[in-house]
């Protein structure tokens, strides 16, 4: 007889779906911070950035279609999880995503936020499983840093 392994983790998920994590950020990058507080990890300002840029530039529903604020969402959450990762050695240790914040760049008349803020949400239902997906809050503003369409802030509780 052998064991049955349980569920998948978060790192096995990772691999699975063939996801390399960007290397992240260095600490003394000026547009995200940590903060651990007892069994929570919170990271806020994530950018859908590569190397020391932003890879994407512009609003949504006026130089960028929700397609491209699909892929910078996308991009700024494995940022997050890179970031998590490096502060915690392991995705692994995550216990669940407790809140996912989206705000997102568009021109005065777009309303489909939501749409592009899902491509955060899915990546990280499909690395750390449907059963861990957070409460989600979605924004619709005027700008963000570095002229990006997207940033993200999300919560974790970690193991302890």
């Amino acid at each position: 007889m052998h064991a049955e392994s349980g569920p998948a983790g978060a790192e096995q998920r990772l691999s699975e779906l063939g996801i390399q994590l960007p290397a992240p950020l260095s600490h003394s990058a000026p547009t995200w911070k940590r903060y651990s507080r007892a069994n929570l990890l919170f990271l806020s300002g994530m950018l859908p950035t590569e190397g020391h840029g932003a890879k994407f530039i512009g609003r949504v529903g006026a130089e960028l279609d929700v397609e491209a604020g699909r892929k910078a969402a996308h991009l700024a959450a494995l940022n997050a999880l890179a970031v998590e990762r490096q502060h915690l050695g392991s995705l692994d240790k995550v216990k669940r995503v407790v809140r996912l914040g989206v705000s997102v760049a568009t021109s005065g008349d777009v309303r489909e936020q939501p749409k592009v803020a899902d491509a955060a949400s899915e990546l990280l239902r499909d690395v750390f499983g449907k059963d861990k997906s957070p409460c989600r809050l979605v924004y619709g503003v005027a700008s963000l840093p570095l002229g990006t369409p997207v940033e993200l802030e999300v919560i974790f509780e970690i193991a302890g």
